[in-house]
């Protein structure tokens, strides 16, 4: 995802609500998340579906590191030797 420009990328909601479909492209094209403002406060973030996808896939990932980190802490991991013995004998099944 690229980085908000404060210039382009922050919008009131009454600005927005006139160019929908505009902002809807523009989102997409440029890979930029839009702030819509309502009351001078952001109210809401307009992404593009394959930046949300990709968000979503960082996220999960970050959460599969940390609950092996934790698993790890908790002597709950196999060190290199006893994953390849672990390995092995699954696939000679």
């Amino acid at each position: 995802m690229q980085r908000i420009q404060l210039q382009e990328d922050i919008q009131p909601l009454s600005e927005f609500r006139s160019k929908v479909a505009f902002y809807l492209e523009k989102v997409n094209k440029n890979k930029r998340p839009l702030v819509i403002t309502q009351n001078g406060k952001s109210a809401a973030i307009l992404l593009g579906v394959s930046e949300y996808d990709s968000l979503i896939e960082k996220i999960e990932i970050l959460e599969d590191v940390k609950l092996a980190e934790s698993q790890i802490a908790e002597g709950l991991g196999l060190n290199h030797s006893g994953f390849k013995k672990k390995f092995l004998k699954r696939i000679e099944k």
